[in-house]
Formats: C-alpha cells, structure tokens, sequence
C-alpha cells in the first residue's frame, strides 16, 4: 500500500515536472520570438533617429534671420511663418548659390519669372486741378486814384462781356487832366506835342480814344468815368465795394475766358522721364462720374517744385459748355513709353531686393538634383510702373525669383552665402534661439539734432497735431482707412490753425520749413481712395514730425522712432511712438511687429 501510494505521487510529481519543463521551453521559444534580435533592431532605431537628427530643419524669420527655432511657428517679431532650411545642404557649395528642400520651397511659395525682352511701358497715374487758362486772363486795376461811385458787376462768377461797364469812377486827378487837355487843345495848332502829351496821359490812364473824344466834344470835364472790360468772361475776383476809395494800382477785378482750361497734373520726379508732349491723358472728374476727357500734353514744366518734388503737367481742353470749373480736382491716366528705351529686359519689382546703391535677384540654376538659386547683382534702368528695366546683369531664357526672395536670401545669410546683407559671403553663428530682438543696442536716448527752446503756449499749440498724427498712425496700424483719412483731414485743419506769431528767430524758420512740407503731402487726402495712398503720405508726415519732434520736443512724453525695414520699397521708412513696442503703420496686420526702436528722443 505505502508502496502503491508513493509510486503514485512520484507519477504525480514526474507530471508537474514535465508540464513545468514544457512551459520553461515554450517561453524560451517565445521569449527569442519576441525578443530576439533585440540589438540589431536596436541598432536599426538608433540609426534611424540619427538620421532623423540629420534631417531637422533649423526654422527661421525670412525677415529676421536671427530667429532659431527648432519647429515651426510664427515669427515673434513681425508675425511671419517661419521657414525651415537644412544648412548641411549647402555645405561644399559655391558662394553666391543656394540649395532649398522641396518642403522649404512650397512653404516659402517660390515663384519664378522667365526673362524677355519686351518695350516697357508704364501706367502713370496723376492727381491735379483745374485752371484758367493764364493767357485769357486779366486782372484790371485802379489807374488813377478814386472812389467807386457805380458798381455795375454784383458779385464774383458774374458774366460780362468785353467793353461792359464794370464800375464808375469819381476822380479829382482825372477831372485836372481834362482841364489839362481843354488848355492843350487850344494850342493845337502851334503847339501839337501839348497837345499830344495831355492826350497820352489820359490814354495811359486807360481811357479809350473814343472816352477822349467825347471829352473833347463836350468841353466841360466829366466827373465820372466807366471801367470796361477788357475781354468776355467770368469775374474770377472782385475786390472793391460801392464807395470804397481807391489808391493808384488798387486791385478792382479780375477776369477769366474760361471757353479754353488748363488742366495741371502733379508729376514726380520719378515719372518725368515717361512724360513727353504729345502723350494722351485720360482723365475725369468727381462731378461727371463715367464721363473720360481725353487730351495730349502740351507742356512739361521744366523746373521741378522744390517743397513738393512734383512739376506740372498741362494739357488744353475746349469748355466750351462749362462742366469743367476752376479747382476741380481731377485724375489723370498717361499709358507712357520711352522712345529710347525698346525691346529691353524688363523684371518684376517683386523680384528685386534693395542693398544701398545695389539690387538683387535670385537666379534659378538650370539642371540640379535640388531647386538652386544664385546670387546676382544687377543694374537697373527706368521705373516701368510694376516693372523696371534692366541695364545690365541677366540674359534672355534666364529665370528669376519674383515671390519668396526675402525666404531665399534668409537661407543665403543663415549658410553663410552672399546675401543682400552679407554681399561678400560670411558664416553666421547659429547661437540659441531668441524669442526677441535686443533693442537697447539700436535705441539711443540723446538726439544729434539741433534743439530749440519754445515756450509753454507754443507747446500746447503743437499737442493737437501730434494727437492727430498718433490717431492717424493708430488707424493705419489697425488697416482702418476711414480713420486714417479723418485724422489726415483733421490734422490738415489743426497745422491750418497754429499761428506763425508763436515762433520767432530760427524756430520760424523750422516750424514753416516742415509744416509746409506736411501741408504740401495733405493736400489730396480728402480724395483719397486707398490706405496705400494714406501710407504713402504718411512717411512724408512722418519725416517732418520727427524732424519737428527733435527740434522743438513739445511733448511731455517720451517718444519713440521706430524703423520698418521694409517700407518704402525696401529703403525703409520711420515713424513716432508713444509706445516701445512695434505697431507698424505701414504693413498694419499683415507684419504688425516687424522693425525696431531706432532712436528715443528724451524730452527731459
């Protein structure tokens, strides 16, 4: 029994084992099924994230290519989506080309343009106002003292027609040259140069030779005598009352034949080479909507206006039916060509990058494994609207970069090529990444410019020009045109309303330089009709407020210069600030952030 028993619990325990002994293999087996070749795959992943590691793009502004980041994003300055660029690819290339992945050129939209040559021509838009034509005018004045004692025209845009009596005249002078001539004309016959020079008084008084012999005729002198008119047109000026007296060279009337206008349009300096005499214009204007005058150019003025930097622009046009009246505002149209200037290069401005004196384009190199660009200064030629003309530096077939090219040059400076800020080729240091710009570097407290004392009254005077200017830089900030334009229109009247008495000495002589100067860019704003426009102006204020902002510092405020690299077609442009932080004017939302403190006028 003890016997049976045993055997029965090694059977039992020979059992355990062998299922014991049967998982222990079956998890061997499993275990190299899983876990086997752990190390080379392992190794395989290792390998895998290195080249992954190889792969990361540095991500950076295309503005401001001092941004590092390390994924993708918003630029912290201007707002602009950063870029990546691999720099490794670039490495062993020749200086002034550049390698771009094929992710780097969709998100940088590279678009290209194939050079041609084609005759240039250029819109030429103009803004300008009627006149009168100067050679139908006349202005009539008080030959011999007087008093008015008829008054035949009523009021100023009367009609007259030539010989009409305008106003009558009583005149003691005139009544002792008549007495002059009744003594003259008894000696007629022995003395006739008497005789003749009594006559010429009276004619140089603007009698006329029948007035003379009606005198004569009646032998008593007249005591009254008729101012006619000397052409048919329109009183443009009236500036005697019945009664009034008058002295020698008194201004009385002015005439104008408004049958035939002047219509002047303003050029700028930039345009005047397109302009030439027999040139069309179309223009309109606001009180015939859909109604187009067409008409050539008659005269160019050769003298350039030195506050406005604009010469006028004259053509002729029959008013025969009187739609077009005096200070009109109109605007013109001129599809101009340069006779010297045929089957050129011409490029899109979008293409063309700004370095000082020096222009830029990114050329695309033909038959790469990888989209390349090259580095090519250039020389250009006229201003063909949104085209320029290309003097020098590209051949036909060639293909340029025309949208991306600030992306581009980014990548250039960031690897160490010729960019357009880096023309001989340098390797920029990647550091760490940034967040921000240092401006304490860039920002100076102490102005260079000459300052000038003006007193307390003075400077009250000045605040609501500067609070204009502020809501007008606000309003473009925001893109708002209709707040921009008011602020322009009102800081037009506020300039209007500081009185000249309040600067003495050399301060007059600033404050009439630039106010002039901002009244001359505001001259149209009322009819503007984009903010581009209202931008443009702007930097002109701009300029003159800073220049009046460092000579007289009439805030109690600390004032900012900001500096957008941008604006101006690259050159860049500069604005006043209450504030340290960017809010730029001339981009508004689409690069909000984009420029820098240039400068802080201390006003203490």
């Amino acid at each position: 029994m003890f016997y049976k028993q045993k055997i029965q619990t090694m059977m039992k325990n020979k059992k355990q084992f062998l299922i014991y002994t049967i998982l222990i293999v079956g998890g061997i087996i499993i275990g190299r099924v899983i876990f086997g070749g752990t190390k080379e795959n392992s190794s395989q992943q290792i390998s895998s994230n290195e080249n992954i590691e190889q792969k990361a793009e540095v991500w950076t502004c295309s503005m401001h290519p001092q941004i590092r980041k390390s994924q993708p994003g918003k630029c912290p300055i201007c707002g602009m989506d950063l870029i990546p660029l691999a720099l490794e690819e670039n490495i062993g290339e020749e200086m002034n080309r550049i390698s771009l992945s094929e992710s780097a050129i969709k998100i940088a939209d590279v678009q290209t343009f194939i050079i041609q040559k084609a005759s240039p021509t250029k819109e030429i838009r103009l803004t300008g106002k009627i006149k009168p034509d100067e050679r139908k005018t006349n202005v009539i004045t008080a030959r011999f003292a007087g008093r008015i004692e008829k008054l035949y025209v009523n009021f100023t845009g009367q009609q007259v027609q030539q010989g009409e009596k305008l106003a009558s005249i009583y005149s003691p002078d005139l009544i002792t040259a008549q007495k002059e001539l009744f003594e003259a004309f008894k000696f007629k016959q022995s003395h006739p140069e008497y005789y003749q020079a009594a006559k010429n008084k009276l004619k140089l008084w603007s009698l006329t030779e029948k007035q003379i012999e009606q005198i004569e005729q009646n032998g008593e002198p007249q005591n009254y005598f008729d101012i006619l008119s000397p052409l048919s047109g329109t009183i443009m000026k009236k500036e005697v009352a019945l009664g009034d007296y008058l002295n020698e060279g008194t201004l009385l009337f002015e005439i104008a034949n408004l049958s035939t206008v002047w219509v002047l349009f303003d050029a700028y300096e930039s345009d005047l080479p397109w302009i030439k005499t027999t040139d069309k214009v179309t223009f309109e204007v606001q009180s015939q909507p859909g109604k187009q005058f067409n008409n050539t150019i008659t005269f160019i003025d050769p003298v350039v206006n030195a506050q406005t930097r604009v010469a006028s622009v004259r053509t002729e046009i029959s008013n025969s039916d009187n739609l077009l009246k005096p200070e009109m505002f109109v605007k013109g149209i001129i599809q101009a060509k340069i006779p010297a200037v045929q089957n050129a290069f011409v490029i899109p401005k979008s293409s063309v990058l700004w370095t000082g004196k020096k222009a830029v384009v990114y050329v695309k190199v033909k038959e790469q494994a990888k989209p390349t660009f090259e580095y090519r200064e250039i020389i250009l030629g006229e201003d063909a609207g949104n085209f320029y003309v290309v003097k020098n530096g590209l051949q036909e077939g060639e293909e340029i970069v025309t949208n991306g090219v600030f992306k581009i040059d980014a990548a250039a400076q960031l690897a160490g090529k010729q960019s357009m800020m880096n023309a001989e080729g340098e390797k920029v240091s990647l550091g760490h990444e940034h967040d921000g710009m240092d401006m304490s570097s860039t920002a100076k407290s102490a102005s260079s410019e000459k300052s000038l004392t003006i007193n307390a009254t003075t400077k009250k005077a000045l605040q609501p020009i500067f609070q204009e200017y502020l809501l007008m830089k606000d309003a473009l900030t925001a893109d708002d045109f209709s707040k921009a334009k008011k602020s322009g229109i009102n800081l037009q009247t506020e300039l209007s309303k500081i009185k000249m008495s309040l600067f003495t000495g050399e301060a007059h002589t600033i404050w009439m330089k630039h106010s002039k100067k901002i009244q001359e860019a505001l001259k149209h704003v009322q009819h503007f009709s984009t903010i581009e426009e209202i931008r443009k102006v702007f930097q002109i204020i701009s300029d003159e407020m800073i220049a009046i902002t460092n000579s007289f510092k009439p805030n109690d405020k600390i004032i900012y210069i900001e500096h957008c690299p941008m604006a101006n077609e690259n050159k860049g442009a500069d604005w006043l600030s209450l504030e340290k932080g960017i809010k730029n004017p001339y981009f508004g939302k689409k690069m909000l952030k984009c420029g820098e403190v240039k400068k802080i006028i201390n006003i203490k």
